[in-house]
């Protein structure tokens, strides 16, 4: 009997763990996709697809391509450091050791 309730403890411990870095990864997968259609918005000659996460230096190139107004440019270029940032987390996050369960099982992908 005295080991039921640290059987409990732990099994209530993993599923809060599991349940955490789940909805993490969830909100920063979201969080990209508002990004990408923000910047889709802002520029829509960039062509951003809505299906598929693009790489954000290749949003760069063709921002820079593209013949535009000096405040949207700045505009661009904060939101395509905020995609960096965000993927880099993100990416980092899924590879580390304890959290990396969570992505295999959860079906978590590299951005």
């Amino acid at each position: 009997m005295g080991y039921i309730p640290l059987f409990l403890t732990i099994a209530g411990a993993s599923l809060l763990f599991f349940m955490t870095v789940k909805y993490t990864l969830q909100r920063k997968i979201s969080l990209q996709r508002d990004l990408l259609n923000s910047l889709g918005k802002l520029s829509p000659e960039l062509q951003i697809p809505a299906d598929s996460f693009p790489n954000p230096d290749e949003i760069l190139e063709k921002l820079k391509e593209s013949k535009k107004k000096q405040p949207k440019i700045e505009e661009a270029l904060e939101i395509v450091r905020e995609l960096k940032v965000n993927r880099m987390q993100y990416n980092r996050l899924i590879k580390k050791a304890p959290y990396n369960w969570v992505a295999a099982i959860g079906g978590f992908r590299e951005i």
